[in-house]
C-alpha cells in the first residue's frame, strides 16, 4: 500500500476523532499478530485522550510490518477501532513445465522468494517471475516464457500457478583456447563447467554442450588455477567471450590465454618461533619439493599442514601467510611461509544446540574437546566426523566463538535425523527371488545413543530373525557392549537344480569392547549356536520318497572372536572420505562340537574428488581376506563362499563353494576386492556407481578359482536404509558358472 493512502486514511478520520478519552481499543480482523503485540505497537492506551497524530503514527507502524493491504480507524464514543484488511497467504503453488521432483521445487521456490504460507503481494510475484527467468537463463534456456495465474481461494488465501515454457537451450559447438600451447583442452575440461558438445553427446560420460551461464564467470579463475597447478605463475586468462547464433541456438566459446613461463620450486623457508614448533618437524612433511614443477595445490596443502600442526598445540587462531618470490631469469620460485601463532586458546565451554531428542551427554562424549582443554585442531575436525558417523544427525557443524584472547566456546549445532522407524520393504533378486524385509528399530533410543530392534528377512533361500541391543558407550565410558539373539536359515543351490544344502542356526552372541585410541576399537564376541545342516538330493527315483537326505549334521558351535577395528570415515550412511578396516579371528571349540579357526580381514577406502575437481564424485575401494583352518571338525556349512553382492557381483550368491552332490571339502581361502566410482544422479542421496570386482577362492590355494566382473549400480540412501539395484556383467565366466546380471539389495551399503 502506498504511503499516500496512509495520509488519506488519517485525513478521513480527522473529522471523526475529537479530544475525548479512549474507553477501549479494538483490533478487528487481526490474525497476523496478537492483541498484546498490537497494543505494544501503538503509543497510547485506554484513558488517554484521542490524539490524531498518534493514531496516524500507529497506522504507519502497522503498514511497515508488511502484513496489511488496508487499515482504517473509527471512533465509536471513545471506543477506538482499528480495522485491518490483511494480505492473503499463499496456500498452494503449482509449477508446470520445469522441475518435477518435490526437493527440486522446494529449492526453486526458495530461490524465487515464494513459499507456501508466505504473504502474497503483486510486487513479490513480479520479483519471483524475474528470478525464475534468470534461473532459466543460467541453465542455458533463452527466450523462456513464464505465465503466472493467481487463483483466489478465499479472502485470506490464494493459489499460484506457474506455467513455464522453457526456451531453447544454447549448445556450445566449439571451445577455443587461444594461446594455450603447453596445456591443452583435456586439462581444462577437468575443471570447467561449459564444455564443447561431444560427437555422441547423449551417451554416458559425454559432454552435452549445454551452456551453463551461471558458471561462466567462474571459468576464468578455474583455468588460471590449472596453469598455477602446472607452474605457470605468470599466466593470464581473459574473461571468456561467447558468440551465440540465435537462429540455431549454437554457440562458440573463446578463451584468450597468455601462458608465460613455467616455474619450478627453488628454496622453501618457514619462519616460526622455534620454541613453539621446530621447523625440522615441518620440512620433511611438505608437499612442495625443490627442483620440481611448482604446484599451487601442493602449496595449499602445505599451508593447511603447517596451520594444523600449530593449531594442534593450542594456537586456535594461528595464521600462515606465504610469499612467492619469482626469479624470472631462471624460472625459479622461492616460497616463504610466515607463521603468526597468536595466543594459546583454551576451551571455555561447549554449547550444544539443535538436539530436541538426543541427550547432551551423548553428543558431548563424541566431542574430543571439553571445558578447560587446550584447543587442538585435529580434535576439532575429528569431533565433527565422529558426530556424523553416529548416524543420529543429518548435519553437524562445530563453530569456534572467541570469548577472550585465550578462551573460546565451541558451538555444536546439530540437525537430528529420524533414528527410529518401522521397516517394511521388498524387492526381487535373481538368486533369492522375492525379498521381504520387516522390522522395528531405533538406533538412538530415547536419545541415549543405544540401538535396539528386531528385523526379519524372508526370501526363497533365506529366513532370518534378529533381535539386537547395542550400547556404544557404557555409562559414557570408552567401553561398549552388544547382545544378539537370532535364528537364521540358509539354502544354497550350488550343485545344480537336483541338489541343495540347508543350514539352520539358532543362537546368541555377546560382545564387549573398548576404544583403544582415536577411531580404533578392540573387543571380544562370544557366540553359541545350535546348527542343523541338511543335504538334499532331489534326483532320487524312489516313488515313496522323492527326497533323499544324504547327510544330516546336528552340532553345537561355541566360539570366541577377538577383533580390532578402525574407522576414520566422515559419515555414517554415505562416507566420502576416510578408512574403515578390521580384522578378527573366530576360534571355535570353546566347548561344543565345531573345531576350527576363521580369520576375517577387511579394508575400505573412500576419497572424494570435491576438493580437486569440485565434483561430488567418490572413489571407493574395498577388499576382504578370509582363511579357514580345520582344528578337528568343520562341515561344508562352515565353508567360505564367493559370489553375490557382498563379494563378487555378476555371479550369483554362493556361486563358488563346495559341491554338496559330491561331498567336496570346505573351501578355506578367499580374497575379494572392488573398485568403484560413485557420482550423484538426482541428488546426493540418489547416485550411480560404476565398478570392477575381482575375487579368488580355493581349498589349498587361494587362486584355484579366479573371476572378475564389471557393472553399474543405482544407489538410494532411503529412509529405511540403503537400496541398491545392481547391473553386472561377468568378464571371465566359465561353462557351468552361475552368473547374475541383476541383483537387488536393501540395507547393505558399500
Amino acid at each position: 500500500m502506498k504511503k499516500s493512502i496512509v495520509f488519506i486514511a488519517s485525513t478521513l478520520i480527522t473529522s471523526i476523532l475529537s479530544a475525548e478519552q479512549i474507553k477501549r481499543i479494538d483490533f478487528i480482523n487481526l490474525s497476523k499478530m496478537s492483541p498484546k503485540i498490537a497494543n505494544e505497537t501503538i503509543d497510547f492506551k485506554v484513558g488517554d485522550e484521542i490524539n490524531i497524530l498518534k493514531v496516524n503514527a500507529a497506522i504507519k507502524k502497522f503498514y511497515k510490518l508488511g502484513y496489511f493491504d488496508d487499515i482504517s480507524v473509527q471512533d465509536d464514543n471513545g471506543i477506538l477501532q482499528f480495522i485491518f484488511q490483511e494480505k492473503p497467504v499463499v496456500a498452494n503453488i503449482n509449477m508446470t513445465g520445469y522441475k518435477q521432483r518435490e526437493e527440486d521445487l522446494d529449492i526453486v521456490y526458495t530461490k524465487i522468494g515464494i513459499k507456501k504460507g508466505s504473504l502474497f503481494t503483486k510486487k513479490k510475484l513480479e520479483s519471483a517471475k524475474k528470478k525464475l527467468l534468470l534461473e532459466l537463463e543460467k541453465e542455458g534456456h533463452v527466450n523462456s516464457v513464464v505465465e503466472i495465474t493467481v487463483e483466489t481461494i478465499n479472502k485470506d488465501s490464494v493459489a499460484l500457478n506457474f506455467d513455464i515454457n522453457k526456451g531453447e537451450e544454447i549448445i556450445i559447438k566449439k571451445v577455443n583456447y587461444f594461446g594455450a600451447k603447453k596445456l591443452d583442452e583435456s586439462h581444462f575440461e577437468e575443471v570447467t563447467a561449459n564444455k564443447e558438445e561431444d560427437y555422441v553427446s547423449w551417451f554416458y560420460g559425454q559432454n552435452d554442450g549445454e551452456v551453463k551461464l551461471d558458471q561462466l564467470e567462474f571459468e576464468q579463475p578455474r583455468i588460471k588455477d590449472v596453469y598455477h597447478q602446472h607452474g605457470f605463475l605468470d599466466s593470464k586468462v581473459e574473461k571468456p567471450f561467447m558468440k551465440v547464433d540465435f537462429t540455431s541456438n549454437n554457440a562458440e566459446l573463446n578463451f584468450f590465454i597468455d601462458e608465460g613461463e613455467q616455474y619450478s620450486t627453488n628454496d622453501i623457508k618457514i619462519y616460526i618461533d622455534e620454541s613453539i614448533l621446530s621447523t625440522k618437524e615441518l620440512y620433511p612433511n611438505l608437499s612442495l619439493r625443490k627442483d620440481r614443477t611448482f604446484n599451487i595445490k601442493s602449496l595449499r596443502k602445505d599451508v593447511d599442514f603447517i596451520e594444523t600442526s600449530v593449531a594442534d598445540l593450542g594456537y586456535a587462531f594461528a595464521k600462515v601467510k606465504y610469499e612467492l618470490k619469482k626469479n624470472k631469469k631462471n624460472s625459479k620460485v622461492d616460497i616463504v611461509f610466515s607463521v603468526i601463532p597468536g595466543e594459546k586458546v583454551f576451551i571455555n565451554d561447549v554449547v550444544i544446540s539443535g538436539n530436541s531428542r538426543t541427550l547432551d551427554r551423548v553428543i558431548r562424549r563424541n566431542v574430543y574437546l571439553a571445558p578447560g582443554d587446550l584447543f587442538n585442531l585435529t580434535d576439532f575436525k575429528d569431533s565433527t566426523n565422529k558426530l556424523k558417523r553416529s548416524g543420529f544427525f543429518d548435519s553437524v557443524e562445530i563453530l569456534k566463538k572467541r570469548v577472550t584472547a585465550t578462551k573460546m566456546n565451541l558451538e555444536v549445532k546439530v540437525n537430528e535425523t529420524s533414528t527410529g522407524n518401522i521397516i517394511l520393504g521388498g524387492g526381487f533378486g535373481s538368486y533369492d527371488g522375492f525379498l521381504l524385509t520387516a522390522g522395528v528399530k531405533d538406533t538412538n533410543v530415547f536419545g541415549s545413543g543405544k540401538s535396539v530392534g528386531i528385523k526379519v528377512d524372508v526370501s526363497k533361500h533365506k529366513q532370518d530373525i534378529d533381535l539386537f541391543l547395542k550400547e556404544p558407550a557404557i555409562n559414557d565410558s570408552k567401553y561398549n557392549g552388544s547382545i544378539n539373539i537370532y535364528s537364521k536359515t540358509r539354502e544354497i543351490d550350488y550343485s545344480g537344480p537336483d541338489y541343495s544344502f540347508e543350514k539352520k542356526t539358532i543362537g546368541f552372541a555377546l560382545g564387549a569392547g573398548r576404544e583403544l585410541y582415536r577411531n580404533t576399537f578392540t573387543g571380544l564376541v562370544y557366540k553359541l549356536e545350535t546348527i542343523k545342516e541338511t543335504y538334499t538330493d532331489e534326483s532320487s527315483t524312489d516313488s515313496y520318497d522323492p527326497f533323499v537326505y544324504k547327510t544330516n549334521e546336528d552340532y553345537i558351535l561355541s566360539s570366541i572372536k577377538p577383533y580390532i577395528s578402525y574407522n576414520s570415515t566422515d559419515d555414517h550412511t554415505f562416507p566420502r572420505n576416510g578408512i574403515k578396516a578390521s580384522t578378527a579371528l573366530e576360534l571355535a571349540g570353546i566347548g561344543g562340537d565345531a573345531k576350527f579357526t576363521k580369520s576375517f580381514s577387511s579394508y575400505k577406502y573412500f576419497h572424494s574428488l570435491q576438493k580437486e575437481y569440485d565434483l561430488d564424485w567418490v572413489i571407493r575401494y574395498k577388499s576382504s581376506l578370509q582363511f579357514l583352518i580345520d582344528n578337528g571338525k568343520i562341515t561344508q556349512g562352515d565353508s567360505l563362499y564367493l559370489g553375490g553382492i557382498n563379494s563378487l557381483r555378476g555371479f550369483k550368491s554362493y556361486a563358488f563353494g563346495p559341491d554338496s552332490s559330491s561331498n567336496e571339502p570346505a573351501l578355506k581361502q578367499m580374497f575379494a576386492n572392488s573398485m568403484e566410482l560413485s557420482f550423484p544422479l538426482f541428488s546426493e542421496k540418489m547416485r550411480w556407481n560404476v565398478f570392477y570386482d575381482y575375487g579368488m577362492i580355493g581349498e589349498d590355494k587361494i587362486a584355484e578359482t579366479k573371476r572378475s566382473s564389471v557393472g553399474a549400480a543405482f544407489e538410494w540412501i532411503s529412509p529405511i536404509g540403503p537400496v541398491q539395484l545392481i547391473f553386472a556383467e561377468a568378464l571371465d565366466d566359465k561353462p557351468g558358472d552361475k552368473t547374475s546380471a541383476f541383483e537387488f539389495s536393501l540395507g547393505q551399503s558399500f
